[in-house]
């Protein structure tokens, strides 16, 4: 008589192809998830943009840099921005980046990009300097 069922060996048998088939998709998923907060952070950092040439045009000069930047622009009247927006890429609750040129004509909002360190500055001729490929914008010509 023959019992119903699987043995021991097909039940392993099947975890491990469950195993290797999750070992394959995990890092699709990964990659995917990069690809989407890129996506993220350049919208974002468009938005941004738009809102910082606003704040220029209505105060005559761009927002101070540092690290509540943004609050000059939900604060402005009228509301260029709703809240400060946050790098997707970076540490929790960590805001884009402003860098502006020493004489205060040109700009770069930055965020640190998929390795998380990346980073850019802007000289008085508007010539970006970026390092470990941040995801930036810029009022300069490119």
């Amino acid at each position: 008589m023959f019992r119903k069922g699987f043995t021991l060996i097909e039940l392993l048998i099947v975890i491990a192809v469950i195993a290797i088939l999750i070992g394959i998709a995990l890092p699709r998923f990964k990659g995917m998830r990069d690809e989407g907060n890129y996506a993220k952070a350049l919208g974002e950092l468009k938005s941004v943009q738009t809102a910082t040439e606003s704040y220029f045009i209505h105060n005559g000069s761009y927002p101070t840099t540092g690290t509540s930047w943004q609050t000059a622009l939900t604060g402005a009247t009228p509301k260029l921005i709703g809240t400060a927006l946050n790098d997707p890429f970076a540490a929790s609750g960590t805001q884009y980046v402003l860098a502006k040129s020493p004489n205060g004509n040109y700009y770069v909002i930055y965020s640190v990009g998929m390795g998380g360190s990346g980073s850019a500055s802007i000289d008085n001729t508007g010539a970006i300097t970026a390092t470990s490929s941040p995801v930036y914008v810029s009022n300069a010509a490119e």
